[in-house]
């Protein structure tokens, strides 16, 4: 019998349907279903009214429909004496609630999944690191972090773990890419620091015949989009299918201004197909092979679809030196993290 609680904290929307619970980002799926193996689960988000497309295969979920209400959430969980905490992200929702924690000395962790300066900055300009400098500092004083790479962690102490969504069906049965027409791919939510209405808008007047496949938009977002080389696909929940996504297209594009370890750029290389990024976030390359910078412009960005073109099976050649993470290792840091957690 699983002796462990584990409350998950996230500021993440999760709609309910016939007892069933769905939400959009499919970390907050995969992770605590891979750490229920050894701990009683419990998650702690806010309430959605808008269906989302992931189940989470998670029994105990409890959702708030106000701030008031989701602080009083964790405030009923003190019940359980042993319980630990683990913080997905910081947000006011999550600030308060490690603030509370702390109150109330319960043992917490933060997970850091990206760097919170630059996309508070994109969504709220000049005062945006400001406000989240603030939250940063209370949190890390109060909570054990962890970060995806050592940037997020600004100099704190913390733990280092990779994320991964990659199984060992990732790697098999790589098929060819077609190189007839310029394919790209971007899998990821479509919001404003995640690049993409900075992408449409470079390659709109693009004359070079060239695609952009976006997997991973909300339907009421779908109507305001329309361009002839751009092709709109919801959410894939089916790992086969967006497997097979990444297949049919030649080139993957992460046109973020902000990234911590983007989990989809591994996909991509998993499935040996060469990445376009733009210099904001060039620290995600580090020793990967695949990957090229583009300076945010038309004639950049085509200067490196074209070398891609010319190059493409070196490329290839080059990636098979990759030493990608699996998702089995990021569980197990996990794991041990919070087991460990004093």
């Amino acid at each position: 019998m699983i002796q462990n609680k584990l409350f998950i904290i996230s500021n993440e929307k999760i709609s309910k349907s016939a007892n069933n619970f769905f939400c959009d980002n499919l970390d907050m799926k995969s992770t605590p279903e891979g750490l229920k193996k050894n701990f009683n689960i419990q998650i702690l988000g806010r309430n959605s009214s808008k269906a989302r497309s992931h189940k989470i295969n998670i029994e105990k979920v409890t959702l708030s429909k106000t701030f008031f209400g989701f602080l009083n959430s964790i405030f009923k969980s003190f019940k359980e004496k042993e319980a630990k905490y683990l913080i997905i992200s910081i947000s006011p929702y999550t600030f308060f609630a490690c603030i509370l924690l702390a109150i109330f000395k319960k043992k917490s962790m933060t997970y850091l999944r990206s760097d919170g300066y630059e996309e508070y900055k994109n969504i709220l300009g000049f005062i945006g690191p400001i406000i989240y400098h603030l939250m940063f500092s209370v949190v890390s004083k109060t909570s054990y972090l962890i970060g995806c790479n050592k940037e997020v962690l600004r100099g704190k102490k913390g733990k280092i773990i990779y994320p991964s969504q990659l199984t060992d069906k990732w790697f098999l049965n790589k098929s060819s890419a077609e190189l007839d027409k310029i394919k790209l791919l971007y899998v990821g939510r479509v919001k404003v620091e995640k690049g993409i209405f900075s992408l449409l808008n470079i390659i709109k007047n693009f004359k070079k015949d060239i695609s952009l496949s976006i997997v991973g938009i909300e339907r009421d977002v779908k109507k305001t989009i329309k361009q002839e080389n751009v092709n709109i696909l919801e959410i894939e929940t089916s790992e086969d299918k967006l497997i097979e996504l990444y297949d049919n297209h030649n080139i993957f594009i992460l046109p973020s201004f902000t990234e911590g370890h983007p989990m989809v750029l591994l996909e991509s290389l998993a499935r040996s197909r060469p990445v376009i990024i733009f210099d904001e976030i060039s620290h995600v390359v580090g020793s990967k092979k695949g990957i090229f910078i583009a300076k945010r412009n038309p004639e950049s960005l085509l200067e490196k679809i074209e070398y891609i073109e010319s190059n493409y099976s070196k490329i290839q050649e080059d990636m098979k030196n990759n030493d990608l993470p699996l998702k089995k290792d990021f569980l197990e840091g996990f794991q041990s993290s919070i087991l460990n957690l004093n």
